[in-house]
């Protein structure tokens, strides 16, 4: 079976480059293109040009590669799984990103080098990282490459629904297109993978560990607003800030309090989780309402997320019978939801509601098709070697880490 799962990936790889290369190698022997920015062309707004366009944007893309690998630094809580998660996050990156540009150059025939289109496509790799957390740890790590290459054309299909098929569609943020495909795309995986072992591996954290999710919300949180104005017009910029940071605000408060209330004390896992609820929540209807509407929104969404992290998670993770690692259904599926419905009301488009049961399907069926390829390919996988840096690098070795009841233990695998 090793032998077999080995094979798997050398053809894979194989064929990935053979379907990159020979399109590139066409396409290279006839490019004309120039490899500089068109000037004298008009921007996207009455006072601007479109090479000022393209360096107002350069910096929103610059912001979000660094949110993507930040997504990374906020699931690395797991101390059997640290740098794994920082692996899993680069080679899934690659895979979506250079597929997501190589369908549309090779397959569409687009001009993809603008900032418009490759904010496009750290988008989609942003997407399928925080995808990665609702199964992280349940498969080989080369599979992760697999995963990202398998996403790329699920995104496409996902934005050819909301923004060409449909007319109308309120989304300048993406609570759907993000975050939605995200956890629908991750829960199809894990509805068809079904690994159950996964509830038998015990999640050991640290204060330091507990301390770089901290730290990746808390910069995250400041990021935001370059990630969802990342391809507004410039004059629609300043106000996409004022109501992103409103809705933020507005997450952190209501998390703190129902936290408190459900527990006593502030789980900072799920605190540092759900603060960021109504940033994602404000996707939708990020320019379409003022920023005390936004408020609003932020507060509804921390209180929504926090009770779905607390109450929603064990209940369905128990009676689907799968495990959402990171609890991404949490902070990207129902507050994506709730964005999506704010836009609709807000906005006035109720293709809005259209959008969302679509992205839902779109999402659950092409997950479920990467999970049964991933199911496939992986052969047998040992449990110990399951949320486990052991089974991939040189150098690892358990740590001690406390318990639930103040041991301190050395992690066994």
């Amino acid at each position: 079976m090793r032998n077999f799962n080995n094979n798997m990936m050398k053809l894979f790889i194989l064929i990935f480059l053979i379907y990159l290369l020979v399109p590139t190698v066409a396409v290279a022997q006839n490019l004309e293109e120039t490899y500089t920015t068109p000037v004298g062309e008009e921007g996207l707004t009455a006072d601007t040009t479109h090479l000022e366009d393209e360096l107002h944007k350069w910096n929103k893309n610059m912001d979000v590669w660094f949110m993507l690998m930040l997504v990374a630094f906020l699931m690395l809580f797991i101390k059997k799984f640290e740098w794994g998660v920082c692996l899993a996050v680069l080679l899934v990156t690659s895979g979506s990103f250079i597929t997501y540009m190589a369908i549309n150059q090779f397959v569409f025939g687009e001009f993809v080098w603008t900032q418009d289109w490759t904010i496009l496509g750290v988008f989609c790799a942003i997407t399928v990282v925080i995808a990665i957390g609702v199964f992280l740890g349940t498969i080989k790590m080369w599979q992760y490459f697999l995963a990202g290459v398998l996403f790329a054309p699920a995104w496409i299909v996902a934005d050819w629904w909301m923004f060409s098929y449909l007319e109308g569609v309120v989304d300048p943020g993406g609570s759907m297109l993000v975050h939605m495909v995200a956890a629908y795309w991750g829960w199809g995986v894990i509805l068809t993978l079904r690994e159950k072992r996964a509830f038998d591996v015990p999640v050991f954290t640290t204060t330091h560990s507990v301390s770089f999710v901290w730290l990746a919300a808390m910069l995250l949180w400041v990021l935001w607003p370059s990630f969802v104005t990342a391809l507004l017009p410039a004059d629609q910029v300043s106000w996409g800030m004022f109501t992103a940071y409103m809705a933020g605000l507005g997450s952190i408060i209501s998390t703190y309090v129902f936290c408190m209330i459900w527990q006593k004390k502030v789980d900072p896992l799920v605190f540092t989780y759900a603060m960021l609820a109504g940033l994602v929540a404000i996707g939708s209807p990020l320019i379409s309402v003022d920023p005390w509407t936004a408020l609003a929104i932020g507060l509804a969404a921390g209180a929504l997320s926090a009770t779905c992290f607390i109450k929603l998670h064990p209940w369905l993770c128990a009676k689907l019978g799968v495990l959402d690692v990171m609890a991404v259904h949490n902070l990207h599926g129902i507050p994506g939801i709730f964005g999506a419905i704010c836009g609709a009301i807000f906005a006035g488009a109720m293709v809005n509601l259209v959008s969302l049961v679509g992205i839902i399907v779109i999402s659950l069926v092409a997950g479920g098709i990467t999970g049964v390829i991933l199911r496939i390919t992986r052969g047998e996988m040992e449990i110990g070697s399951m949320m486990s840096d052991q089974a991939d690098f040189v150098g690892w070795k358990a740590e001690p880490v406390a318990t639930e009841d103040g041991k301190v233990v050395v992690q066994q695998v």
